[in-house]
Parts: C-alpha cells; structure tokens; sequence
C-alpha cells in the first residue's frame, strides 16, 4: 500500500516509492539519502505535529509536514 510519509504513524516503516516536489527543496532531500529504495521508519512527531523525525540510512532527519507530504511510500506489513 502506497501512503504519503505524513500519513505513517510512530512505528510505521516503508520503503521510498517516489518524490513529488520541485526546487531546492527536491535536491535537500536527495543530498539528505531520502531516494527511491530507501528505507525509511516513523520515529516520532513533536508535539503538535510537525515536524516529524524518521530514521533514513543509519541517521535521523527531521521533516516539516509540507515536505513528508511529497514523499510516496511502500508501506510495509
């Protein structure tokens, strides 16, 4: 099942489907290892909501919701 990263909840894995986006925001993405193939899992959520941190390549990223919400992912399970 396909979801957005912002969709997954704490827990969740998957792995990068695709990138929708333009800009430097696309490139800071990809210069961060957030590429198709890519595994990637939910850590948690501040507490409002956003950003949201995830495990991506042995290292945690943190993401605004605008940016999770232009990254398609295979969720797993």
């Amino acid at each position: 099942m396909i979801k957005k990263l912002a969709d997954l909840h704490v827990g969740q894995s998957g792995t990068i489907k695709e990138l929708h986006g333009h800009g430097n925001i696309m490139h800071r993405l990809i210069d961060m290892g957030v590429v198709p193939g890519t595994k990637v899992n939910v850590l948690k959520f501040a507490p409002l909501g956003d950003p949201v941190e995830i495990k991506v390549k042995n290292f945690n990223l943190s993401l605004r919701m605008s940016e999770a919400k232009t990254i398609d992912v295979m969720v797993e399970g």
